[in-house]
């Protein structure tokens, strides 16, 4: 069955098609069903129920002769027989049955080399505006002529019968690479269908056109020189990224080529807006109007503003707007070769040195370790400083084995030598969190800028003992002294503790990658010592 034959079987189930509506008109359409609210900026509000962010535990990749031997099997990619896919497929047809559906035609990857065709079908009118919004927008003329690669099945209020279908419980995103479908079920939170087409550019763009696919966000500056930011939840990625000074080409997924050009998946932004505040995130602040999506939002009491501080829904507020919507940003979403990379890293432990530079094989090493730190009270049970670690910055986005990632990154930077990449630790100095104090943002974006304009290019530099990174001794408008870590520390055999101990969470965590990496990643790992 290909994609023709899919679209057409949806198609016939449903009961009318809402082909294509304009964000306004889909607006009227989430208003009159009482599933959203204008807010005082414009936006549309939409709740997404019982699931406010991804469920990674019922994510799965149908296994078949296609996926057996290339796919990755872990607890994040769950293999799914193909009778149980199909099974899920034919219940959701038959659930729909005479129902309205709305339909999208949509594109994904900015460079039209890399276009993937996508039809996405939705139950909920929320949902038909959030792809419109996150993904590139085809003209009228090319939907007319369109001929789809993939489709999106999603259906929120179908639930899945638990281990009888296959699945854990009733919700469910699953994938099938050989159909090229994706089925989502049980869920309304909309994340699950943007990271579903990550996912799937994850998997085809390595493989098949040997382009390295980057959770990470990028932008130009005005000599057209690329900087690309990566970094898990609550380490800076977003904010570090927007500039007044760099146009962005894209917040969160990339592809770089074997031509070299950087090239955003989407069309749009999904942004956190929890605490937004104009003064902290201007940029992101008025993007949000009319045609933008906020999600699980709570209003000033008696009004339509919204209260970006109330987290009674959830932590993981979100807002969905097209590129559009911002001031600054470059189109279409392509950029040349990357002269900066930041690999950015909330250390809670305080050891990490505030900048540092790596060569080809560390690069390789802390991009394939994913690293950042959670602080006490950010989860239930979390009372100390943890380590997490997520391979290549989106570990739960990642069907191939990570090595793949990485072997593709180092391979730029060899055929590249001219870029440099950085170490940014946004998080604690002169102690752990508790002790020590949160790396000052305007020095963070100091170092950045020394990096961008090559200041660090001719300075001096030292070695860090145990995590072999390179310091720089000297960095306009930041004091000296915090550049190198143990300095800050008032107990600095402290400090020689707490970094051995964070060096060994690294080689441990290293262990599971270790088959799949060559000798000289292995090799750029941090060097435990013996404290005296």
């Amino acid at each position: 069955m290909n994609t023709s034959e899919i679209i057409e079987k949806i198609s016939g189930a449903a009961n009318h098609l809402h082909q294509n509506l304009s964000p306004a008109i889909l607006v009227e359409h989430i208003i009159q069903r009482g599933e959203g609210k204008i807010t005082s900026t414009g936006a549309i509000s939409g709740d997404t129920g019982e699931f406010t962010g991804r469920s990674p535990k019922d994510k799965f990749t149908v296994k078949d002769s296609v996926t057996e031997n290339t796919v990755n099997w872990n607890d994040i990619n769950i293999p799914l027989s193909t009778e149980n896919f199909d099974n899920l497929f034919n219940k959701m047809l038959a659930y729909v049955n005479g129902k309205e559906l709305y339909v999208r035609d949509a594109k994904a990857c900015a460079d039209k080399d890399y276009n993937i065709n996508i039809k996405v079908f939705t139950e909920l009118p929320f949902h038909n505006l959030f792809a419109n919004n996150l993904f590139i927008r085809p003209t009228a003329e090319e939907c007319a002529s369109m001929a789809h690669d993939w489709v999106i099945f999603n259906v929120p209020s179908f639930r899945a019968d638990g281990a009888a279908d296959g699945v854990r419980q009733h919700n469910f995103a699953a994938i099938d690479f050989t159909k090229k479908m994706i089925l989502i079920g049980g869920t309304a939170y909309t994340g699950e269908i943007k990271k579903g087409i990550f996912t799937v550019l994850n998997y085809i763009l390595p493989q098949d056109r040997h382009t390295l696919s980057m959770h990470c966000s990028a932008n130009i500056g005005e000599d057209g020189d690329t900087a690309i930011f990566f970094g898990l939840s609550g380490t800076g990625k977003t904010t570090l990224s927007a500039d007044p000074h760099r146009p962005l080409i894209g917040d969160d997924e990339h592809g770089w080529a074997a031509d070299n050009t950087i090239f955003n998946f989407e069309g749009g932004c999904y942004a956190k807006c929890i605490d937004l505040t104009e003064e902290k995130e201007p940029e992101i602040f008025h993007a949000i109007r009319e045609g933008a999506l906020v999600e699980n939002i709570e209003f000033f009491s008696g009004t339509n503003e919204v209260d970006y501080s109330n987290i009674v829904k959830t932590e993981n507020t979100r807002c969905a707007y097209p590129l559009e919507n911002l001031k600054n940003f470059v189109s279409p979403s392509v950029g040349n070769n990357p002269k900066n990379i930041f690999f950015l890293t909330a250390d809670a432990f305080g050891v990490l040195p505030p900048i540092s530079k790596l060569t080809t094989e560390q690069a390789m090493y802390y991009f394939i370790s994913g690293y950042t730190a959670k602080v006490a009270g950010t989860e239930a049970g979390v009372t100390e400083p943890q380590a997490t670690f997520s391979a290549c910055f989106g570990r739960a986005f990642l069907p191939l084995h990570p090595g793949k990632y990485a072997s593709l990154l180092g391979e730029n930077l060899k055929n590249n030598p001219q870029i440099n990449v950085y170490l940014i630790n946004t998080g604690w100095s002169g102690g752990a969190y508790g002790t020590g104090s949160r790396m000052k943002l305007s020095f963070t974006r100091s170092m950045i800028t020394a990096a961008l304009k090559g200041q660090l290019n001719d300075v001096s530099y030292d070695t860090h003992p145990i995590f072999g990174v390179q310091m720089p001794q000297s960095c306009p408008n930041v004091p000296s002294e915090i550049l190198n870590p143990r300095n800050t520390w008032a107990d600095k055999s402290e400090y020689d503790v707490k970094a051995n101990d964070l060096a060994k969470r690294f080689n441990d965590n290293f262990t599971k990658y270790a088959d799949g990496v060559t000798s000289d990643i292995l090799a750029a790992a941090p060097k435990v010592q013996a404290v005296q």
